[in-house]
């Protein structure tokens, strides 16, 4: 008989397997971590005895709502301390949670409310128009609001929802959790910002996140007692599962609302931040700080930057201020970063450009991933010749369950047995990815995406515009932001100014155009518009 050919008895036990959840690192926290400091903000400071009780009476209060499991629950809220709570209590009584995008426009909100179908939501006292005129507007039963004041930020309660405070004060600390019976189970419910049309909902396990904290810690080089700065909305791809892993390391999270270089000193001299993660246009409002915003401090600070390629003169910036920059990349159907810009001990004494121009690489997989590549549209990995061009792929459990509701989306998404990212990239001879471009004409701007598709076809709703076109345009302070080229109606007239006015009303302010040139489009003989040649003109611009 072979080894191992009879394993009878072998099977598995609630003894020898537990399905993988972030949630098991707070569990863990309250226990070993039960008096160091687990969530601050400002004077409010929370020790990990306190965040796990807190964090009960959420998931407790929820329940008591008729919130079952399955349920999603969102939020509309910046980083503040009862959004991370919501990322454990949320789910911590079965739910689905469902962070939105403070950016984002009513229209599009009312759409992820109804499409979601989200039973309740916890809207900051900023955001309070935005939600009710979502709930106005959506189709289906609206969700029930508790309202999230921040006193201390200036925004008090308005008295017309339940208040965050006295929800949770109504639940029971000693809430018995529930844990995920399978690891599969859904965790989370993420809106895509960068594709063409509706946002997709993009949906997350347990097993994921539960690795992502994981692979991070290894990636990120990291030790006990992190202090974490939230940068990275928490919006965004669950800030990137940080929230979820801080608690197995027995850090610190130091909660950010508004993100101004004067905050981020602050935070670093004050709490002694040593990590954050946050988009290139932070580094450069780092970089590009006035004189009194910026603190001493004697750490070096470990940052992660994504969202957009980070221009190699940024990174050689801002390395001598005392921070330590690592380019990671990913999307939000991978729960954040994937790939690292993993660092060689040789490259160390190559000339400053160099080195810098290593750094700026898109990188290579992190600890979790399967496997992540550059393929061509046969799906045969490109030469590792530093130019061959293909789309990056993507394999291994930090990858979506798939599309909310979209079948078809996911089978397009996951054809061959990959994730197709839709960045265009080669790879180097050691293996490391370089993005060129992206494809379908995404515009990254401020990490946020922006498709060049809807801005086009809210400006063609303005009635003096024949046709437009809109390109990513470099900006020093937002990395890119969309240009559009404009061709009228004859005999109708409209200014610049006009149009960016028409956009903004029907657009969230990043996806705004920020310049119009009105000039005949460049076309192919079969009338399609040569974007490639706009991207020249507003390089100029």
């Amino acid at each position: 008989m072979g080894w191992l050919e009879d394993e009878t008895g072998l099977g598995k036990t609630r003894a020898n397997y537990v399905p993988l959840t972030p949630l098991s690192h707070l569990r863990r926290a309250a226990d070993v971590f039960a008096g160091d400091e687990a969530l601050v903000y400002g004077a409010r400071r929370f020790t990990y005895r306190e965040y796990h009780a807190r964090v009960s009476r959420l998931a407790s209060a929820l329940a008591g709502m008729g919130v079952k499991p399955g349920d999603v629950v969102a939020t509309i809220m910046p980083n503040v301390p009862p959004q991370a709570e919501a990322h454990f209590g949320v789910p911590a009584m079965g739910g689905v949670l469902n962070t939105i995008n403070i950016r984002l426009d009513v229209d599009t909100v009312a759409y992820i409310f109804g499409h979601g179908g989200a039973k309740a939501v916890l809207v900051d006292s900023q955001f309070l128009d935005l939600a009710e005129a979502a709930c106005k507007r959506m189709e289906g039963p609206p969700p029930a609001i508790i309202e999230v004041a921040d006193e201390a930020a200036g925004h008090p309660a308005s008295g017309r929802y339940p208040e965050y405070e006295d929800f949770i004060a109504g639940g029971d600390p000693e809430f018995a959790w529930r844990m995920p019976e399978d690891e599969w189970e859904s965790l989370a419910l993420n809106y895509t910002s960068g594709t063409t049309g509706r946002p997709k909902g993009v949906v997350y396990h347990h097993r994921g996140a539960y690795l992502m904290t994981m692979g991070t810690v290894i990636s990120w080089r990291m030790v006990l007692r992190p202090k974490f700065l939230t940068i990275v909305p928490l919006f965004h791809c669950n800030g990137w599962n940080h929230t979820w892993m801080i608690p197995a390391l027995g850090g610190t999270v130091v909660c950010c609302r508004e993100i101004t270089a004067r905050a981020i000193y602050d935070a670093i001299a004050d709490e002694g931040v040593t990590h954050f993660g946050g988009a290139p246009i932070v580094l450069n409002m780092i970089v590009n700080a006035r004189e009194e915003e910026r603190r001493e401090f004697d750490h070096v600070v470990e940052v992660f930057t994504a969202g957009a390629p980070p221009p190699a003169a940024i990174l050689q910036a801002i390395e001598p201020l005392g921070f330590n920059v690592t380019q990671v990349y990913g999307l939000t159907e991978t729960f954040g970063h994937v790939t690292e810009c993993l660092w060689r001990e040789e490259w160390d004494d190559l000339p400053e450009e160099e080195r810098y121009a290593i750094k700026a690489r898109t990188g290579v997989a992190m600890p979790m991933m399967e496997d992540v590549t550059v393929m061509d549209e046969q799906m045969n990995p490109v030469p590792r010749d530093g130019h061959t061009l293909g789309e990056i792929m993507i394999r291994g459990n930090c990858v979506m369950k798939g599309y909310y509701r979209n079948p078809e989306a996911t089978e397009e998404a996951f054809a061959g047995g990959y994730f197709h990212s839709g960045d265009i990239a080669y790879r180097h001879e050691d293996g490391y990815i370089k993005i060129t471009d992206r494809a379908k004409d995404i515009i990254i701007s401020g990490g946020e995406n922006v498709s060049s598709v809807e801005v086009e076809g809210t400006l063609m709703k303005h009635p003096a515009v024949l046709l437009c076109a809109v390109v990513a345009k470099p900006d020093e302070k937002w990395g890119e932001v969309p240009c559009a080229f404009v061709e009228l109606k004859d005999g109708m007239s409209a200014t610049e100014e006009e149009l960016i006015a028409f956009a903004r009303q029907h657009l969230a302010g990043f996806k705004t155009p920020k310049r119009v040139v009105f000039r005949e489009l460049p076309k192919t003989s079969t009338g399609k518009i040569q974007k490639f040649e706009l991207r020249k003109l507003a390089k100029e611009l």
